[in-house]
């Protein structure tokens, strides 16, 4: 099956063809940052699977770490599409909010639950970690 997505703007629109390799909600600082402050929707997809088919995003990676996080994202309204992440060689972490539908995402873990807020909330039904589940 293949998905496809799109920038607020549409300047940039992607796809990507299954598989999802998982469905999740991050809690940590940095996905707080990204998302205004609430918990960050994610699923991670192979990388050799997704492609833009419209528009070259603008990418954003910290100087200062050691193996910073490459970000993609629309130049001209902003929105983050996706992550490349060192700790997930050969995936990318996909903002759901950015597909064309995702009324069929179901988190399957909540990570990085040590630094969620007071204000929010993990749904009961799913795992949920301090940092990430041991492999």
């Amino acid at each position: 099956m293949s998905y496809t997505g799109r920038c607020y703007c549409g300047d940039l629109k992607y796809e990507f063809d299954e598989p999802i390799h998982s469905q999740l909600l991050c809690y940590c600082r940095e996905c707080r940052y990204l998302s205004g402050g609430e918990a960050n929707a994610s699923i991670v997809i192979s990388e050799n699977s997704f492609r833009f088919t419209k528009g070259t995003p603008k990418t954003f990676k910290r100087g200062d770490l050691e193996k910073p996080r490459i970000r993609f994202f629309c130049g001209n309204c902003g929105t983050h599409i996706c992550v490349k992440s060192p700790p997930r060689p050969g995936m990318l972490v996909l903002k759901i909010g950015t597909l064309d539908d995702h009324s069929w995402f179901s988190p399957q873990s909540a990570i990085y639950c040590i630094d969620k807020q007071s204000y929010q909330q993990i749904p009961k039904e799913i795992p949920n970690f301090e940092r990430v589940p041991k492999a």
